[in-house]
């Protein structure tokens, strides 16, 4: 089984567990007492601390370590925005942050930058969103789906220059090397680079205003209350270590079987859309999309073929609704599929992965009857003489990519410059069906409400 989900979560490292196993013996004792035992574990977790800061490049006094990545962000954003309360409650985010970011600025007015077609935001856009009560801005180091780079330096730059402070999710990155920049404040997950799962970090520079909400506690500098997990926090420092000593050669490496991934799925699966910068990504990560394709049935597929990915499709998550990042991209999100390959990924599992995926690909197209890539080209009836100016495709209570491939059934039954309209109460046609248009070389001519659903209109070309 090859396993292709490190940006979920990444196998503990080897040192991890070495770390881990030796913290259990004597890492277990109270590091707030006086003893013998105590002490013991106070120079753990004061050599994590500062192992971690090293990492961060970060004073070791401004880190604390937190229950996980999640709790980081909404201490993070919770403190952030009560130490600069008089400023006003305005938090800026872009449309691709992690659900952690987006869910802990609810409770404040959030404003969203958008992003282009690579989920890339531009940093005079993000600046040009501060506003004088503008209290917070948040901006990932990479994203997590699709691994586009963002440029955090420049945004803290502008985001300084406008007296607000900068929270940076560097989840993805962080096992790859420093953030650079003026940022404020900064957060990551341990299992995100080999660490053990339930350890977060959050940096909070000095000079940044901060106030911790929450149960008060002495530990962490108030941060984050109750008893330190010593022996994952140790093993979290241990492992973070290790692979940075390990990242420039395996980025290198992971690059180069990332470009073939990119550049050989095209060639051999019809119909396929790669997302994500081409260039400002991270090494280990590419993301695709197959037009005419369930995800889950892709994923399951792959899953058998012995290889675990994942997916921002709409089919597998449980809310039905398409991943929000690739919805801020406007790319195709039917067919999705992640890789995010782990530190010593072989090239022949990668060789073997791209051998697979077509079979598997054509085995679900086939199941839900989706037209061939030779039939499904513009201007190609497959001897078919257009029988109407217009139709009307009643896709109601089907999930995509159902109604796309109800449409690609029909656009040859109008002539060119003919008007097809579809049906639909999926929110991930609003995504899919204009993402079709562009592949197929179509017009899309927008939506409107329908008495059911949503009307998508679209208009053949030659």
């Amino acid at each position: 089984m090859s396993y292709f989900d490190t940006a979920s979560a990444a196998p503990l490292h080897p040192v991890a567990r070495q770390a881990l196993l030796a913290a259990l013996d004597e890492g277990w004792a109270d590091p707030a007492r006086l003893y013998r035992e105590g002490r013991r574990a106070r120079l753990l977790l004061d050599a994590a601390r500062e192992a971690a800061a090293d990492a961060v490049g970060c004073r070791p006094d401004e880190l604390v370590f937190t229950p996980s990545g999640t709790r980081a962000v909404h201490t993070g954003v919770s403190g952030a925005m009560a130490g600069r309360r008089r400023t006003g409650r305005q938090v800026v985010v872009s449309a691709v942050e992690h659900s952690s970011v987006l869910h802990a600025a609810e409770a404040y007015e959030r404003v969203t930058v958008g992003v282009d077609r690579s989920g890339r935001v531009a940093a005079a856009d993000f600046a040009a969103a501060l506003r004088a009560d503008t209290a917070l801005a948040c901006l990932q180091s990479a994203n997590h789906e699709v691994g586009t780079v963002q440029p955090v330096a420049e945004a803290a730059a502008l985001c300084r220059a406008a007296g607000v402070p900068l929270l940076v999710d560097a989840a993805q990155s962080l096992g790859w090397g420093r953030v650079e920049g003026e940022w404020s404040l900064l957060t990551a997950s341990a299992h995100k680079w080999g660490g053990p799962s339930g350890v977060g970090l959050l940096v909070v520079r000095k000079g940044t205003r901060f106030a911790p909400q929450g149960p008060a506690d002495e530990r962490e500098s108030g941060r984050a209350p109750g008893f330190e997990n010593l022996p994952a926090i140790v093993a979290a420092a241990a492992s973070l270590r290790a692979v940075r000593e390990e990242a420039a050669r395996e980025a290198v490496r992971l690059t180069a079987l990332v470009d073939l991934i990119r550049s050989r799925v095209p060639r051999v699966v019809p119909d396929v859309e790669v997302v994500g910068h081409g260039t400002l990504r991270l090494p280990h990560l590419v993301t695709f999309s197959c037009l005419y394709v369930d995800g889950e049935a892709l994923l399951t597929g792959l899953d058998r073929a012995g290889f675990s990915v994942s997916s921002g499709s709409s089919c597998t998550s449980s809310t039905l609704t398409p991943s929000h990042v690739l919805k801020a991209m406007g790319v195709l999100s039917e067919g999705n599929v992640r890789v995010s390959l782990p530190p010593g990924t072989a090239a022949e599992d990668v060789e073997r992965f791209l051998a697979v995926l077509p079979g598997v690909v054509a085995e679900v197209r086939s199941a839900l009857g989706a037209p061939s890539a030779a039939s499904a080209g513009p201007g190609r009836q497959g001897g078919r003489e257009p029988r109407e100016s217009a139709l009307v495709v009643d896709s109601l209570g089907k999930l995509c990519p159902i109604p796309v491939i109800d449409l690609a059934r029909v656009i040859d039954d109008v002539p060119v410059g003919g008007l097809v309209t579809v049906l639909s109460d999926d929110e991930a046609a609003r995504l899919d069906i204009p993402a079709w248009c562009e592949m197929r070389a179509h017009d899309y001519l927008g939506e409107r409400p329908a008495e059911h659903g949503t009307a998508y209109t679209v208009r053949r070309r030659a």
